[in-house]
């Protein structure tokens, strides 16, 4: 008997390998100085920080069962593109896609530096496009519908996943193939969008575009907006202090704008960073968001 037991817990391990994998973006990173290994992870309050990455991974979250082709999420965590916040915006929240029945990716992404990059303004984006483009190309192994790709993205993350949204016409990676690395759908959550000084969340504005005056209107993401942008799932908190409520109501607004049909939830309170729980209300966000991927068939 402790025999056979000990046989099923093994088993169960290696389904838990098999199900949480880590990989490389790239052979060679792109647009990267020659530097040191300098990435730091420290946990407080429960909440995985991750800093000074320079090495991009993504990792794929599986669900237990893969009988047919299903929808995927790339998860960007946010933290001001001064860290990530890896868990409780990124594999807290792939582990409930899972449950779902979805195929989630938490995207370990560059955090903009001079000392590692070239030109730190693209880096994050270039790994962002590279995820789409891993993940569209791979989808018939990984069961997953190629049309069915999202990008998910908190704070910081949101304004990646909210450029990756509206820049996809404009590559920043090689794509000798031509995938298309325009993403389905987004999920933004108390996301960054704009860049302009009456709304700009100061921090991240200034570690990824630095004073260059001139990237302000290109990645104020409210501006980019156009007719082919896929459709989005926004949330906020009106009592927001770090990223305005602005910020996702100006993106909603510029996206009916365009007749780019999407969904917008406020809250009165719930301030930042709450992930997937805002203790303020009993209403779950979450659930609002598998109503709204059921309707658009993606789960």
């Amino acid at each position: 008997m402790k025999k056979y037991f000990l046989v099923f817990i093994l088993c169960m391990g290696c389904n838990a390998m098999l199900a949480q994998t880590e990989m490389n973006l790239y052979g060679n990173v792109p647009n990267s100085k020659a530097s040191p290994n300098k990435e730091e992870s420290v946990t407080t309050d429960n909440i995985l920080r991750i800093s000074r990455v320079s090495i991009p991974t993504l990792t794929r979250y599986a669900p237990a069962t893969l009988n047919e082709k299903k929808a995927a999420i790339i998860i960007c965590p946010g933290g001001g593109y001064a860290r990530l916040a890896a868990s409780h915006e990124g594999s807290d929240v792939a582990k409930v896609f899972n449950d779902w029945g979805l195929t989630a990716f938490v995207l370990k992404y560059r955090l903009p530096d001079d000392t590692i990059m070239i030109d730190k303004s693209i880096g994050p984006l270039q790994d962002a496009q590279r995820a789409i483009q891993i993940v569209r190309e791979n989808a018939a192994k990984w069961n997953i519908d190629p049309n069915k790709i999202g990008i998910m993205g908190f704070s910081a993350g949101g304004h990646l996943a909210s450029t990756v949204a509206t820049h996809f016409s404009s590559a920043v990676i090689d794509n000798p193939n031509n995938v298309s690395l325009r993403p389905d759908f987004s999920i933004l959550l108390y996301p960054v969008i704009s860049f302009t000084d009456s709304l700009a969340h100061v921090g991240s504005r200034n570690n990824l575009i630095g004073k260059n005056a001139l990237k302000v209107n290109e990645y104020s993401n409210e501006l980019q907006v156009n007719q082919q942008t896929p459709t989005a799932f926004l949330v906020h908190a009106a009592d927001d202090k770090t990223v305005k409520v602005q910020n996702s109501i100006r993106y909603y607004e510029a996206l009916l704008k365009n007749n780019v049909l999407s969904e917008l939830h406020i809250y009165p309170k719930g301030g930042h960073g709450f992930g997937m729980n805002n203790k303020t209300t009993n209403d779950k966000w979450m659930e609002r968001l598998k109503n709204w991927l059921q309707a658009n068939g993606w789960l």
